[in-house]
């Protein structure tokens, strides 16, 4: 059911102990959100740090003029606020995706900034409709058709640090424009919200028709069926990895045998996309379709096959993930707080110095003593060869970062994994995978979620 009015008990459920961002832009949506947060605090915990943060995307004539108007609101109202700028060229192609990352990079930066781990955006369930026919509508097949369907989650976890919620994703536009109306609030119209060279507005403007409301809450129930039907699967999916999958040497990856005939393939197919994805560093899953047909293959006879910069090694002694030797990064100076080869967060700390970072290399991997457990030397060394290390102008500092991490020469310096495929968004539909890959792989732990009385995964 959408709500009429806004629910308020959304906001008792959202642990605000550390304050929270509101993003808003000005329009009704926004704007309502951040006057209902507004509300919610002084009745509930008035010193609580609340701060309003709006994104100057700086590509229309008025967007300066609409950012100082939500100042003005802001002061009038007690409310701190940030206006944060996206300055520097524009793409000339897929604008809507650039800003977007470029939103939520500056909501970010401002969070951090003050110390805050929480963002609340005022998306809708318009919002939310309008997200799952475009989804439906790019829909290549059917066994990959439900992630897409969920939807936007009521939760997302960016850059593995900082929760984004969405508290009204069952309310309807209209209804937090009648509480503007009602508290004498304006609000701006994004011209681009009209543009139909987008497709968003598009979808919008086809759900404007006499039918419009029946259209929103059934796009809003699927996507509330396919939310519970990816998470069931992330569980399950998570029990398989943590049933099968080991770590035997930094960058290698062991599944048991009987992975391949645990006998819920959906499951299986879904931890191999995220395995995959994890050790070869890249940002999104695999394709369904391939990845069951090498799950069948791991069913028969060894072999070794390639999929998402990952070999697939297997042997009567298991089956072997490790990140292929190409399109390796070449040496480059080390960058704080950089992600290396999708796998690997870069800290720096205060240490001085130039670094570079390149690959530790098959011949400085041979050289490893490998413990004997059972596992193939040569794929130990085959994975090392891959992994990062660090070194100067004058030569090899460690023969890889871990190590490097562990000398007290530089305390402060490390390359932690990272869970590829969420390092950037983790929605939490998918907590329960990524948390089980991450304690695999020995990724930093999530934070706990926005939600009182949850934990992550």
């Amino acid at each position: 059911m959408l709500e009429t009015e806004p629910d308020l008990s959304v906001f008792s459920q959202i642990d605000f102990t550390n304050g929270a961002v509101a993003a808003v832009s000005g329009g009704s949506d926004s704007t309502a959100l951040l006057l209902l947060i507004k509300d919610h605090l002084d009745r509930s915990a008035p010193a609580t740090k609340l701060l309003a943060v709006t994104i100057d995307h700086n590509l229309r004539p008025g967007s300066a003029a609409e950012a100082q108007a939500v100042a003005r609101l802001c002061a009038a109202r007690g409310i701190a606020h940030r206006i944060m700028v996206w300055s520097g060229r524009k793409p000339s192609t897929g604008l809507p995706a650039a800003a977007r990352e470029a939103r939520y990079r500056l909501l970010a930066e401002a969070a951090q900034a003050e110390g805050i781990g929480l963002i609340l955006t005022g998306h809708t369930a318009d919002d939310q409709a309008e997200t799952v026919l475009m989804r439906h509508a790019r829909q290549e097949g059917p066994r990959e058709a439900g992630r897409g369907l969920a939807g936007m989650a009521p939760a997302t976890l960016y850059d593995w640090r900082i929760w984004i919620a969405r508290p009204l994703l069952g309310t309807r536009r209209a209804a937090l424009r009648e509480v503007l109306r009602r508290a004498n609030v304006g609000w701006a119209e994004d011209p681009t919200n009209d543009d139909e060279a987008f497709e968003r507005p598009r979808i919008r403007a086809a759900l404007a028709d006499d039918n419009g409301a029946q259209r929103v809450a059934d796009a809003v129930a699927l996507a509330a069926r396919a939310a519970v039907e990816r998470e069931q699967l992330g569980h399950r999916a998570a029990a398989l990895i943590r049933g099968f999958a080991s770590r035997p040497a930094d960058g290698l990856i062991r599944l048991d045998p009987g992975f391949a005939t645990a006998g819920d393939e959906p499951a299986a197919v879904y931890a191999l996309r995220i395995l995959l994805a994890t050790v070869g560093g890249v940002a999104f899953l695999p394709d369904q379709a391939r990845s069951e047909a090498l799950l069948d293959r791991l069913r028969a006879a060894p072999f070794c096959a390639t999929l998402s910069r990952t070999v697939v090694d297997a042997r009567r002694a298991g089956i072997f993930l490790r990140r292929e030797t190409r399109n390796l990064p070449p040496a480059a100076p080390a960058v704080d707080d950089a992600l290396w080869d999708g796998r690997r967060r870069i800290t720096l700390g205060d240490e001085p110095g130039a670094f570079l970072i390149a690959p530790l290399g098959a011949a400085r991997a041979a050289k490893r003593e490998i413990a004997e457990d059972g596992t193939p030397p040569s794929l130990v060394r085959a994975a090392l060869a891959a992994e990062p290390a660090l070194w100067r102008s004058s030569g090899l500092l460690g023969e890889s970062l871990s190590p490097v991490q562990d000398s007290p020469a530089l305390p402060r310096m490390a390359a932690c994994p990272v869970v590829a495929p969420f390092a950037r968004f983790l929605p939490s539909f998918d907590l329960a995978p990524a948390g089980t890959v991450a304690a695999l792989i020995g990724a930093p732990l999530l934070p706990a979620t926005p939600f009182s009385g949850h934990t992550a995964g």
